[in-house]
């Protein structure tokens, strides 16, 4: 009789990009997301030499600094079957800005498609790699979710988050008026982006849902600061809490996390 060794395919090996809002303000998150691939069958691992994306560097025009960190990062991810992100941003960046960042590089372009093939956004992943059509999660209440600009635009990341939300016990998504519009986050251009950032929390609010939900940390820390100071009470948290089941964090922008923070 064969061993079921033999028979059994091995777990899909998966390095976590965690980001680095992630690692600095919300852990929580990363944990999140390593649950929800655990529980998916993947052997999560966290690369101790991953940096930053290299986004605020390609944004800003340093290109230099933009293409040592793409290096790094497909150095330090290169051996896993798979590479996750909790963040359509971050994912965006490593999968298609990177190949475009190398393309001229004899000894990285290859590398750099390689690797991106094996990018993706948790969600996406979950839902058209490892085909998941449910979580066992309990939430009870209603919330509202917002699409990230470049997890959008870049990578398709839409119907795999609500898919997941909505079987989720006890859960009521009610989609809120435009969720494809930015966040309105962009500190170079306040005159601008302020009256976008307005027009977004109050399609938020107009729901009355009870939490805002995204899968990108920077929309979401924008957003809650600014309901915040319009005085809502609504709660702001990352999909993946959600999905796994780990609300235990406070919401964000929530007064008792950031003292548990200054605590730490």
């Amino acid at each position: 009789m064969a061993e079921s060794s033999e028979t059994e395919e091995a777990a899909p090996r998966v390095g976590l990009f965690v980001t680095c809002l992630v690692d600095l303000f919300r852990p929580s998150v990363g944990f999140a997301a390593a649950k929800l691939l655990q529980d998916a069958g993947c052997s999560v691992e966290v690369p101790v030499a991953q940096t930053c994306c290299g986004q605020p560097a390609h944004n800003s025009g340093d290109r230099a600094e933009a293409i040592l960190t793409a290096q790094n990062t497909i150095e330090a991810f290169e051996e896993f079957d798979y590479v996750v992100a909790p963040s359509g941003t971050c994912a965006g960046m490593l999968k298609v800005h990177y190949p475009a960042l190398l393309a001229d590089q004899p000894n990285w372009a290859a590398r750099a498609k390689s690797f991106a093939a094996k990018v993706h956004e948790l969600t996406s992943f979950l839902v058209d790699v490892l085909g998941k059509e449910s979580v066992p999660a309990r939430f009870t209440g209603a919330v509202t979710y917002h699409d990230a600009c470049a997890g959008l635009r870049e990578i398709g990341v839409q119907g795999q988050p609500r898919a997941l939300l909505k079987s989720v016990e006890g859960l009521d998504l009610i989609e809120m008026r435009a969720p494809e519009m930015c966040c309105g986050s962009c500190v170079r251009h306040p005159a601008s982006s302020a009256p976008i950032a307005r027009s977004k929390t109050d399609n938020v609010k107009a729901t009355e849902a009870r939490v805002l939900l995204a899968g990108d940390l920077g929309c979401l820390m924008d957003m809650a600061g600014r309901l915040r100071r319009e005085g809502s009470n609504i709660e702001v948290r990352h999909v993946a809490e959600v999905l796994a089941g780990m609300l235990d964090a406070p919401p964000i922008g929530n007064r008792n996390a950031i003292a548990l923070k200054r605590s730490a």
